[in-house]
């Protein structure tokens, strides 16, 4: 018998991904599964119903018809408590949870001994790489963060040499050099920034350089025996700190990408710093949705302070709905198939440490940690 997946429309406001295009839809159908489509669920990315027909999927007018039957439920945003309530006892959910933001829906769907899975929660191992929600939906926030940056500024961002004379490139400063940050470093150079950047990890270095942009250090010897690199002193963190804040002040924009999943983002630029920073300088803040790595961060908003704009976008990967649903449904079919049989069943192998590192709550118990600690003080 084929197991039924379900794909509601998402409900978060300004959400426009799905969590299933056509052409994945297409390839679970194709292997046995049945999928149904809540009629108009990709309307935001533009993918329409008849697309979904086109490839097998059942389209389905009633949420509670829809997630009724459903075995499996693949989700974008975490699910509302009237999504949970509609959802059968048992049943799989997959998709961003984000259990620090709502405990108390992590509290109703264990209640409901539902088996949970957290995209964000996928172990960032070599086997889960095509399942990397995280990294995927990165790709596109990095992208999107340069493009809000050139929209926003009041200048070019290339050199141009013109019968007016010559235009100077505008400088751009990348804090946080992961998938975001390269994202954002390789856009502002395609746009013909002169790009600069910084991350804590020396070894992302690298790959800041192969992009063409400059990699902010110190010339420090921190070989200790062994090869191995030692601590910093005080005195050469107090340098480090200095020289970012001199690269931060010295830019046209300041693109920030530093997050920490489930905690508070940390403070990279300062209220302080923003006001040494040349007039019509933009900062872009990427950690906006978890408190915003500048001091001066309103998350959904650009605040001025001084002549400086600061941006503090939400959800940019909703921004893109259609590549950044693409990828995202391509990282659950990736998942799915650790948890479908080829004879059209449903098996949970605990023994798979992607599986074991993902759920969030199974059997009615909390099974991620952190998680418990939060919704029931630790209780096991």
């Amino acid at each position: 018998m084929a197991i039924k997946i379900a794909v509601p429309k998402e409900e978060a406001p300004g959400e426009r991904r799905v969590a299933l295009v056509p052409e994945v839809a297409g390839k679970l159908v194709r292997q046995g599964h049945a999928v149904a489509v809540e009629s108009g669920a990709g309307v935001g990315a533009h993918y329409l119903d008849d697309a979904y027909e086109k490839v097998g999927a059942q389209l389905v007018e009633q949420r509670a018809e829809l997630l009724g039957g459903a075995q499996i439920v693949l989700k974008v945003q975490p699910p509302t408590e009237d999504e949970i309530d509609a959802l059968p006892e048992g049943a799989v959910l997959i998709g961003f949870m984000y259990p620090h933001r709502y405990p108390e829906r992590v509290a109703k769907m264990r209640d409901k001994k539902l088996t949970v899975f957290a995209m964000e929660l996928v172990p960032r191992i070599t086997r889960a790489q095509a399942m990397d929600a995280l990294s995927s939906q990165a790709t596109v926030a990095g992208y999107k963060a340069a493009l809000i940056a050139a929209d926003t500024i009041d200048r070019f961002l290339p050199m141009l040499t013109t019968a007016a004379g010559t235009i100077r490139p505008a400088q751009v400063l990348v804090l946080g050099a992961g998938v975001a940050g390269l994202q954002a470093i390789a856009t502002a150079k395609r746009l013909g920034a002169v790009v600069s950047a910084y991350d804590v990890r020396r070894a992302a270095g690298e790959q800041v350089r192969s992009l063409g942009a400059k990699f902010l250090e110190l010339e420090i010897d921190a070989e200790a025996e062994g090869g191995y690199a030692r601590e910093l002193t005080e005195e050469e963190k107090a340098k480090e700190r200095a020289m970012v804040e001199e690269a931060i002040v010295a830019a046209d924009i300041v693109i920030t990408t530093a997050n920490i999943p489930g905690r508070r983002a940390p403070v990279l630029v300062t209220k302080a710093m923003v006001e040494r920073m040349k007039p019509g300088s933009v900062i872009v803040d990427l950690a906006a949705e978890s408190g915003g790595n500048c001091e001066v961060t309103r998350p959904g908003e650009t605040v001025q302070v001084g002549d400086v704009r600061v941006v503090g976008p939400l959800n940019l990967p909703s921004a893109l709905a259609v590549h950044a649903s693409e990828m995202y449904a391509k990282n659950l079919h990736n998942f799915l198939e650790l948890i479908l049989t080829e004879e059209g069943g449903l098996e949970l192998d605990w023994d798979d440490e992607i599986l074991a590192g993902s759920v969030l709550v199974h059997a009615g118990e909390i099974k991620h940690a952190p998680t418990r600690e939060l919704v029931e003080g630790g209780a096991a």
